[in-house]
Formats: C-alpha cells, sequence, structure tokens
C-alpha cells in the first residue's frame, strides 16, 4: 500500500487584517473556488444530520453545474447520520480524505480510512458514523441515477485508492495516471470519480474540449490550469468545476505530485429538453 496526501479543509475564518483579493473565480464556463474559502461561515448543515457541516462545492444551478452536486463533509466524533440522503433516485459517491468513517450500506458495514472510495447506488439504504476520536472529512458526490431498461443497477462498491495500481495513460511514460474505481467499460455506471496524477512537470498536452462535465479537488500538490481561455495557478485544496465543451489542460507544478479528484458524467446519450 502506498500511503497518499489528502487535503481536507478545517474551517476557521481569515483575520481582519487580511487583503480581499483572491484567486476565487466564477465565469460561464468554469469556476474556480480557492481553498481559503472554506470557512465556518460558508459551511451548511442538513437534516438528520449531527454533529456534520458541509461545504457545498458544486449545486445543480443554471449557468452552473448541471448533472451532480458535490460537498466536502466534516462529521465529529460520535456524529453521522441514519437518514443522509432524502430524496431518491440518488446515487452517492464517498471519498474519504481525512479521519475515518464507518458506513454501512444495504445492511453491511465498511470501515473507510483516508483514501476509501465508496460507490451507494440509488435508492440504497445507507447509513454513515464517526466512531474515533477525531473528526473526519470526506468529499460527497451525488447524481440522480440514468437508469436504462436493459442495464443492471450497479451493486456496491467499497475500495481504497491505496490499494489500486493507477493506469497509465498511452505514451507519457507514467507522469499522467488515472486510479480507477469502475472498469470504465462498465455501461450501468453513469458517472465516474477518479483520481488524476501528474508527476512533476507532467503535463495535459492539448485542450481537452468534451461533452462531459467535470468536478475537480486538488488532493495534492501545485499546477497551472488551463481554463478555457485563461491559465490559472491552483494547488492542494482548491476546487474548479468546468462545464461541458470548456477546453482544459495543465501543467503539474513539482516538486511533488498533483493530484486530483475529479467527477465526470459517462456512458448515456445528451438528453434532449422535454417540451
Amino acid at each position: 500500500m502506498t500511503n497518499r496526501t489528502y487535503y481536507a479543509p478545517t474551517g476557521g475564518l481569515p483575520p481582519q487584517t487580511q487583503l480581499l483579493t483572491d484567486r476565487a473565480m466564477f465565469t460561464d464556463a468554469y469556476a474556480v473556488i480557492p481553498k481559503g474559502t472554506f470557512s465556518d461561515i460558508v459551511a451548511s448543515f442538513l437534516p438528520f444530520w449531527d454533529q456534520a457541516r458541509f461545504w457545498v462545492l458544486a449545486r445543480p444551478l443554471s449557468g452552473f453545474a448541471e448533472t451532480f452536486s458535490q460537498y466536502i463533509a466534516e462529521v465529529a466524533p460520535g456524529g453521522g447520520s441514519d437518514r443522509p440522503e432524502t430524496e431518491a433516485g440518488i446515487q452517492s459517491v464517498l471519498f474519504v480524505v481525512e479521519g475515518a468513517i464507518d458506513v454501512t450500506i444495504a445492511g453491511k458495514m465498511h470501515s473507510m480510512v483516508e483514501g476509501g472510495y465508496a460507490y451507494i447506488p440509488a435508492n440504497t439504504e445507507w447509513s454513515l458514523r464517526n466512531t474515533s476520536a477525531a473528526a473526519a472529512r470526506f468529499h460527497w458526490v451525488r447524481k440522480v441515477y440514468q437508469a436504462l431498461e436493459g442495464l443492471d443497477t450497479p451493486e456496491p462498491l467499497v475500495l481504497n485508492e491505496n490499494d489500486i495500481a493507477p493506469t497509465e495513460m498511452p505514451d507519457t511514460g507514467g507522469v499522467w495516471a488515472t486510479t480507477r474505481f469502475v472498469d470504465p467499460e462498465d455501461l450501468r455506471h453513469d458517472m465516474h470519480v477518479t483520481v488524476v496524477t501528474f508527476q512533476p512537470g507532467g503535463v495535459i498536452p492539448f485542450a481537452e474540449t468534451h461533452v462531459m462535465e467535470h468536478g475537480l479537488y486538488v488532493l495534492e500538490g501545485k499546477a497551472v490550469y488551463r481554463l478555457n481561455q485563461d491559465w490559472v495557478e491552483v494547488e492542494a485544496g482548491d476546487y474548479m468545476w468546468l462545464r461541458a465543451f470548456c477546453p482544459q489542460a495543465c501543467y503539474a507544478g513539482g516538486p511533488g505530485p498533483f493530484r486530483y479528484l475529479l467527477y465526470k458524467d459517462v456512458n448515456r446519450h445528451m438528453p434532449f429538453p422535454k417540451g
């Protein structure tokens, strides 16, 4: 097992002496939410959760994310929920960045630590509890599952990034690799959450322009990231949202790896407007 670094926000509030200038950006094509914005006053609370708060990174909103929502959850010792999901038809991915949680999915309990990944199918009963002595922090990605006749619903998955060998991108010598938790050819899944790793100096060597919407949370390192027509510096703890067809590329800055948690919608026809 390889131990990796995972950035997690801790809240707090900047001092009155801090300058207001920051890297936060919100455009029609992309958004950048820097780590410094995750303060106490922007945290949210959710029904049926106790001793827990959430930083909302993305939500369905006109001109913003369309296919998913994403939170960073912070759960104090003893906290959690016996009814975390309140809507029908929602699938979830959890990814632990600090501490440990116990997640019960369809009656089976799983202990998850840093690097832990869980896929929870739509309409599946689940609960979560922090039974440790320290706060736990994890990402929670939610998406309406697009069920199709002839395709079964995926089964639950509980894995850990540190147990999975990254897949090297072709012709990159291993400087660009992706850790996949789901087989890309498994068309039952309509979203993927992966970990992308660039070694220092690694690049996306062209402006990717594609139909998939993205959410990217920087777990480790720093880079210069191309977002539409702009080059933006990002570092561990920053979050980026990219709408469909927003050009993207990057240069990994070093001195260590540049890694991010990536969401994308996949494996379905493009829906037409109703009416």
